[in-house]
């Protein structure tokens, strides 16, 4: 194995930024592979035969497959974190919370974003069962800058990913019509932060001929 875990990931997939966002967060260094999804490099199919990303193989050769197990594996690293250590306080209030967003919400989300891809879809319906669970979201968010703190943390780099799906669906109505100031507010908190920037930079696909990128680099 090389010197530094290796990360096969999507620049856009939303799956794939909150892996990125939170291996910035906590100030690791990985190789990037960004991945073109009609070409996928064999070396990843390799690893993992599912083909999605992102996926991270650690320089053990163990292989992340899931979002979620890089995450927490990326704060795993520094458990002593303050928000890591409120993570593992509130965790059933965190998984709950991620899990509607993964399930309920990307449910609906993808009917609202991508109404061609189902029959008889009803977009309006699709859009207020997603707007539903952002209003809770925007409860959450009344006098705090992040959903559990002042600080970014776990919950919020899971979530903004989605939030950002849907926002991109109708950026006008997200921002002028929707009317949950709290969501907005967040949202472009971290939308503009250097750390969504940082994780957002264009690569070229990754091709095994090519010097790889190292992501995250510490000086």
């Amino acid at each position: 194995m090389g010197s530094l875990p290796i990360l096969y990931s999507f620049r856009r997939c939303p799956y794939a930024m909150r892996a990125r966002m939170a291996i910035y967060i906590n100030q690791i260094c990985c190789e990037l592979r960004e991945v073109k999804l009609s070409d996928k490099p064999k070396e990843m199919l390799l690893i993992s035969p599912k083909g999605t990303v992102p996926v991270l193989q650690l320089k053990t050769g163990k292989v992340l497959e899931e979002s979620l197990d890089i995450v927490f594996w990326a704060f795993n690293i520094n458990d002593q974190t303050e928000d890591y250590k409120r993570y593992k306080l509130n965790k059933n209030k965190f998984n709950d919370l991620i899990s509607i967003i993964d399930n309920s919400f990307k449910y609906n989300l993808d009917r609202y974003k991508y109404p061609d891809r189902y029959s008889e879809i009803d977009i309006n319906f699709h859009r207020n069962e997603c707007y539903k669970i952002i209003r809770d979201l925007n409860s959450l968010l009344l006098n705090k800058k992040y959903l559990f703190s002042e600080y970014i943390g776990i919950a919020d780099i899971c979530i903004f990913p989605f939030i950002r799906q849907f926002r991109i669906a109708d950026t006008r109505w997200f921002d002028e019509e929707m009317g949950l100031s709290s969501v907005l507010e967040w949202f472009l908190r971290i939308n503009e932060s250097e750390i969504f920037q940082n994780v957002m930079n264009k690569y070229e696909p990754w091709k095994e001929k090519y010097k790889s990128v190292i992501f995250n680099k510490l000086d």
